[in-house]
């Protein structure tokens, strides 16, 4: 998909294609739209990251790890859908070699107000 279109199925085989890209990064454009930016990633360890501006949301396509965020440890896999707010420290450990999620950051600097 463009950002010109107005629907559309994004391939996670189709991304999958472009990683590694030729500089080696791990991640390929799915969809951006407004404030909305979809990446498929597959991490390799060890996944450090700085805390984001927006918020953001994983959802796991396929393996498993540990969400570690906000003083917190929390086990995720498959099918799971993973939110961290804007600010908040976080990454991702004890992942599995096979892990594969769609990032999605949304919304405006500083995150969405609860």
């Amino acid at each position: 998909m463009n950002d010109t279109d107005r629907s559309g199925v994004i391939r996670f085989a189709d991304a999958r294609a472009r990683i590694p890209d030729p500089n080696g990064k791990r991640s390929a454009p799915g969809l951006h739209r407004g404030t909305l930016d979809v990446v498929l990633s597959l991490p390799l360890p060890p996944n450090e990251q700085e805390p984001h501006t927006q918020d953001e949301i994983y959802a796991i396509i396929r393996g498993r790890g540990v969400l570690v965020h906000d003083g917190r440890r929390d086990p995720f896999e498959s099918g799971d859908l993973l939110f961290v707010a804007a600010g908040v420290e976080h990454h991702y450990e004890d992942f599995t070699e096979d892990l594969a999620l769609w990032r999605m950051f949304y919304g405006p600097v500083g995150g969405e107000v609860p």
